[in-house]
């Protein structure tokens, strides 16, 4: 690691513990003897989103967390659940090594979670999600959780 104040290219990590999900090392130059903090995280690769159209577009964890957002209105369902359902669609195609997803996959996904989380925004993700056009769709899936 470069030393950020001399530049050398040597240092020793003085102290290493976790962090937020990442391992946070204090390092120290072996030359200037300076102290500096480095986080360490894993690089994920970049997943592409194939839209139902046939475009791509670089998976957004924001437009995903907002589209959760809106179904998960006035329900109650944390922030946590949230994020844990972003992290969730993300290590999934990581844990693949995917770099390519179909959007159609991410809504499964979601739906897969929101399904155990809050029945009522399910309902409402799933509406968006496959785009019901008539009160049959809902009434569909509404017996589809009903039965389980």
């Amino acid at each position: 690691m470069k030393c950020p104040f001399c530049g050398f290219d040597d240092s020793k990590v003085v102290d290493s513990r976790p962090k937020d999900g990442k391992i946070k090392r204090r390092r120290e130059c072996t030359k200037c003897s300076a102290r500096f903090t480095t986080f360490e995280t894993v690089e994920k690769p970049l997943l592409m989103v194939e839209k139902k159209g046939g475009t791509y577009e670089p998976f957004n964890r924001n437009k995903l967390i907002q589209g959760i957002f809106s179904a998960i209105k006035k329900r109650p369902v944390t922030i946590e659940d949230v994020s844990g359902i972003a992290d969730y669609v993300e290590n999934h195609f990581a844990n693949k090594l995917m770099t390519v997803a179909k959007s159609k996959e991410i809504g499964e996904l979601v739906l897969e979670r929101l399904k155990d989380i809050d029945s009522i925004s399910y309902i409402r993700f799933a509406s968006v999600y496959e785009d019901f056009t008539d009160i049959e769709s809902f009434v569909s899936i509404i017996s589809e959780l009903e039965r389980k």
